[in-house]
This record gives structure tokens, C-alpha cells and sequence, in this order.
């Protein structure tokens, strides 16, 4: 019995000579909220689609609950929900006639609690799919993702289109219903703020390749900024796990992943002054992995 429930090794996928995953390693464990992130274009849609069994990787592996994502793709679906960014469903149908025909398709489905999730979600079972609002389009591609009781789900921009409001009471009430029944989740977004309140674990991935990986409050701890003046022969591109390096007048801020006493100490080693130390949320965290500056520029003649 494992405790992971996807586990990614080596993945590679590419459309034609353009490469979109490049070596992708993650594993998710069972009962965690995992963000997943990324800019638009990361690669991020492109590889759910690949745990969804809907395209074959050019190389590595993908399991979900300990299967095959692709060999098994069917039993895979199974046992997990997915719903898609700005799902689009039959606007003939009444959200009642809609949750019977999806329900069709699973020998487990379960009609009492989508009944439950039906007054939860505050959905009519006579409105027209066609009528409904954003978020209610959205509330009801949630219950249809989880009417079959799925161990694990999957959200793909979730929020894409809701505004502000109603896409924090959509988070809110999707993970407290998620948490109360014990289910996996993994939730892929580009909005930051989205994630930072709800995920206990989070990956960042950016053109192709997962850059920074872990539980999220470990990476608010170990990552850190630091503002000193060094001294002129500074070795700045000696200071362990670099992640972004800005300079404002005779002061430098760098941002460090990883840090500990002995990061500490090598700092204080290069400054000629007492070095500011702050922590760093998650948007600037993503900010310094995706587009940080790595390359300290020279530092003129004294």
C-alpha cells in the first residue's frame, strides 16, 4: 500500500520539435492539498492531460493510486474526478438531466449525496445548464466530478472567469467539502493568492521543469530574503541556492533557497553591514524561482 497517490518520474512530452515537459519529477501524497503552479504556457494543462490518460508521454512514467496512467487509463477515471477550466456541458439539459446522464456512467455513483451536494452548491435540479451563472457552471461541474466518490481530484483552473468574490466562496466551500471527505487534491492554478490559503503542499513549474517542490509552510521557511551591503570583493555568486539577486544603490537583495546557520554565516562572511532578514509569501517565492535573476552583475572598480 503506497501513500502516494501520483507519482511522476522522468516525464518528457513534446508537439513535434517543440518540448513542453522536459524531465518532470513530482509525487503527491494521499490526503494532501497539492498546488500545483505555473504561468500560462508552463506546461501545466498539458501535463494533467497526460495523467488523464488522453495523450501518451514521450518518455518517463505516470501513476495515479499505483496505476499506469496511460495503459490504464480507464480504470484510472474511475477513482479519481477531474474537472476542467471552463468546462462546457449540454445547455439543453436541465442540471437534473445532467447529473442523471453523468451518473450513468458510474456503477458507484451516488445519488443521495449528490442530492446533498445539489442543496450544498445551492443548484435547482430544474435550471437550464444553458442559465446557469459562472459559478453556478462551476458549482455543478464540481458535484459531477465528485458524485462517484473519487479518492483522488483533479482541478484544472478551477476559478478561470469567476470574479473575486465568488471565486474565493467557490474555494472555500470546494476544499472544506473535499477535506470533510478525505480526498486528494490536486489543484493546478496560475493565480497564487488562490493557493497560498488553502494547499499544504505546492510545485512550481516553469517551461517544462518542476523548479521548487514541497510542503508549503517548508518552503516559507527555508526560502528567505536578505539585504546587506557587500563588501567589494564579494564572491556573490558563491552564495548557496541563489534564486533572484537585485541591487538599489550599495544595498543588494537576494533571495535564498534553503537557508540555514550556515547559509547565514556565509552571508555575514560577504557583507560589510548587519544583513536584513524577511520572510517571503508565495507569490514572491514563485516571482523568484520563474523570472528571478541568477547572474550578479560586476561590481565596479573600486
Amino acid at each position: 500500500m503506497t501513500d502516494t497517490a501520483i507519482e511522476i518520474k522522468n516525464l518528457h512530452f513534446s508537439y513535434g520539435r517543440r518540448k513542453v515537459l522536459t524531465g518532470v519529477n513530482l509525487n503527491v501524497p494521499k490526503g494532501s492539498i497539492f498546488g500545483f503552479l505555473g504561468r500560462n504556457g508552463a506546461g501545466k494543462t498539458t501535463l494533467i492531460k497526460t495523467l488523464l490518460g488522453l495523450q501518451k508521454s514521450s518518455a518517463g512514467t505516470a501513476t495515479i493510486l499505483g496505476m499506469d496512467c496511460f495503459a490504464h487509463a480507464l480504470e484510472v477515471r474511475k477513482r479519481i474526478g477531474y474537472m476542467a477550466e471552463d468546462q462546457q456541458m449540454y445547455g439543453w439539459m436541465t442540471v437534473g438531466q445532467i447529473i442523471r446522464w453523468v451518473g450513468a456512467f458510474y456503477p458507484n455513483w451516488d445519488n443521495a449525496f449528490t442530492d446533498r451536494l445539489v442543496d450544498m452548491l445551492r443548484l435547482s435540479k430544474q435550471t437550464k445548464v444553458r442559465a446557469l451563472s459562472k459559478g453556478q457552471n462551476s458549482s455543478l461541474a464540481l458535484l459531477l466530478a465528485l458524485g462517484h466518490h473519487p479518492e483522488l481530484v483533479i482541478l484544472d483552473d478551477p476559478t478561470l472567469g469567476l470574479d473575486p468574490i465568488a471565486r474565493k466562496d467557490f474555494l472555500r466551500r470546494v476544499i472544506d467539502l473535499l477535506q470533510s471527505n478525505g480526498v486528494t487534491v490536486f489543484f493546478s492554478s496560475h493565480l497564487l493568492y488562490e493557493i497560498e490559503p488553502v494547499a499544504d503542499h505546492i510545485a512550481i513549474l516553469d517551461d517544462g521543469v518542476i523548479r521548487k517542490c514541497g510542503k508549503t509552510e517548508m518552503l516559507r521557511e527555508t526560502v528567505r530574503k536578505f539585504i546587506f551591503t557587500p563588501k567589494p570583493e564579494a564572491d556573490l555568486a558563491s552564495l548557496p541556492g541563489l534564486l533572484d539577486l537585485t541591487v538599489a544603490g550599495d544595498n543588494i537583495a537576494v533571495t535564498l533557497e534553503q537557508c540555514d546557520a550556515q547559509t547565514r554565516h556565509k552571508i555575514r562572511e560577504l557583507s560589510q553591514t548587519a544583513m536584513e532578514e524577511s520572510a517571503l509569501n508565495l507569490d514572491e517565492i514563485f516571482e523568484a524561482c520563474v523570472i528571478g535573476n541568477k547572474t550578479p552583475a560586476p561590481q565596479p572598480a573600486g
